[in-house]
């Protein structure tokens, strides 16, 4: 937060600048002396070099065009500018004297000599000021010191607000973030697992979490995460109702290292990623969704992404390139149980994903268009954990091929339309027993960002979830194929009431549930309030 603050008052005009500190007056023949504290000096040295970026030192007061030269101060300037080189000018040569900030500017410029006359009296006691410059700078102190005592107090007022950040900072390297979510979920019709009708009840649940952000270049991250959570998925006969803020199996709200990671880059082009928990997932690859927030985006767990992204495991690297602003290579590997010796990185749950991007316009990144693919093994079934039971072949040790085609377009700047289509060709693996599998998932969205003011998201998801359309008769215990087609309909609108406060109530609504239309339709109604700091 200090970074970004300090960065902030690089932006205050020059005026703010130099003038850092009281002056006492001047008489002819005496040594000049500002009285600045080291405190002062230290606290604006980052806001100082504003002055100096990108501008060519000035050896004349003519080069500074706005001045007139029929002011007796221009006169003395320019003794001062041309004995001392102490001024640094503007990029484009002018002084801007014909606005009103022209006097406040011409203070600042002023201070500047008095600092770099003092600089000559620290340096060489023997070099001393001769007492007609001295004069002169003590009639233009005189002349300029209503300036000089406004700008003085605006720079107290900044000093005091910085050292009250570096007081209350968490650390110079670190920043400290947190997400809180407070949920109210209930779902209506035959929101049962075998069709009796609504046996679900309104539920209030919460999720938080902490990360821990940590650079130590300026272009790495290294995040450490802590969540707790005691989100239940409303119960339905397939994995259609699973929620989006929905993460992890524990309920109890208990506290645990949830996700770690270390994002790195390497030039321009090439940037790696470490992680491992259960947070992570090809989700940190690029899913072409602009409505994949967890937190204040979708409600459900399916509008996130296609659920190619879910396979593999949860620890191992990412590679993303970037040779120029139209393609981006992305290639992930995940394994499970890597700290079990006997799976390890390499002989348990994978998954491999390598996608290719293109951006149609290098000026338009929300327009792409993704290619992906990945080869997954998991010991219990898929593990994409959405739409069917039959679809995620659970209970089984599987190995898949996944294809996928995810695409977006920003049509305007109220309105982005997208979608993906996925297929996975799995193999079950029981003892002796194989049989292959087909499964399907399709889903369009359409995104409305800032629909009412500026950082509201509407949002409507219309897709079918994963679901099984043909396998071989060796799969014992699973049906030939889903018997029928269930859509999957969702609508959400988040309203950000501030930076830190926005509140989203969505509905979703499932037809066929578990791709069974012996199963009624299920409405899921969430009232979703976030909170970040």
């Amino acid at each position: 937060m200090l970074s970004f603050f300090r960065a902030s008052l690089s932006l205050v005009p020059a005026v703010l600048i130099l003038v850092l500190a009281p002056f006492t007056k001047v008489h002819a023949g005496d040594s000049l002396r500002v009285l600045t504290t080291e405190k002062s000096a230290d606290s604006l040295q980052q806001i100082s070099q504003y002055a100096q970026l990108n501008s060519a030192p000035v050896t004349s007061v003519n080069q500074l065009s706005d001045v007139q030269l029929t002011d007796w101060a221009f006169q003395a300037l320019q003794s001062l500018i041309e004995r001392y080189s102490c001024i640094a000018g503007y990029p484009d040569g002018e002084f801007k004297g014909n606005r009103a900030i022209t006097r406040f500017e011409f203070a600042t410029a002023l201070n500047a000599c008095l600092d770099t006359v003092n600089q000559r009296i620290d340096a060489d006691i023997r070099q001393m000021v001769n007492k007609e410059d001295l004069a002169a700078l003590q009639k233009l102190q005189e002349e300029f010191a209503t300036e000089l005592a406004t700008l003085r107090g605006r720079v107290d007022v900044l000093e005091a607000h910085t050292e009250q950040l570096e007081q209350q900072q968490f650390s110079t390297t670190t920043k400290l973030n947190s997400q809180v979510i407070f949920a109210a979920t209930d779902a209506f019709g035959n929101a049962s697992p075998s069709r009796n009708g609504d046996q679900s009840n309104l539920a209030f649940s919460s999720r938080a979490r902490i990360n821990f952000d940590t650079s130590f270049t300026g272009k790495d991250r290294l995040r450490i995460r802590f969540q707790a959570s005691n989100v239940v998925n409303p119960t339905t006969p397939g994995n259609e109702a699973r929620l989006s803020f929905q993460s992890g199996s524990d309920t109890n709200n208990n506290v645990f290292l949830s996700k770690l990671e270390y994002r790195f880059s390497i030039g321009d082009k090439v940037s790696f990623l470490l992680g491992t928990g259960f947070n992570t997932y090809f989700d940190d690859a690029d899913v072409i969704n602009p409505l994949q927030s967890d937190a204040d985006a979708t409600i459900s767990r399916f509008g996130r992404y296609s659920q190619i992204f879910r396979l593999g495991g949860d620890t191992g690297i990412g590679v993303t390139f970037k040779p120029n602003g139209n393609l981006k290579a992305e290639m992930f590997y995940l394994a499970g149980n890597t700290n079990n010796s006997g799976s390890g990185l390499f002989n348990g749950k994978y998954g491999a994903l390598a996608q290719i991007v293109f951006y149609p316009n290098q000026k338009d990144t929300d327009t792409k268009i993704a290619f992906t693919y990945v080869n997954a093994y998991n010991n219990n079934g898929l593990g994409h954990n959405t739409g069917s039971l039959a679809s995620n072949l659970g209970g089984r040790k599987v190995s898949s091929n996944s294809y996928g085609i995810e695409t977006n377009v920003k049509v305007s700047n109220g309105f982005q339309l997208g979608g993906c289509l996925a297929y996975t060709n799995a193999r079950a693996l029981t003892g002796e027993v194989k049989g292959d599998a087909d499964i399907w998932s399709w889903a369009v969205t359409l995104a409305f960002p800032d629909f009412g003011k500026k950082g509201n998201l509407g949002g409507i998801i219309v897709g079918m979830q994963p679901k099984l359309t043909g396998s071989s008769g060796e799969l014992s215990g699973l049906p030939r194929r889903d018997p029928d087609t269930g859509f999957h309909i969702e609508g959400f609108y988040r309203y950000q009431i501030n930076d830190n406060i926005s509140i989203t109530p969505g509905l979703i609504w499932l037809t066929a549930p578990n791709h069974n239309e012996q199963n009624g339709d299920i409405f899921v109604g969430v009232v979703r309030t976030t909170f970040k700091i």
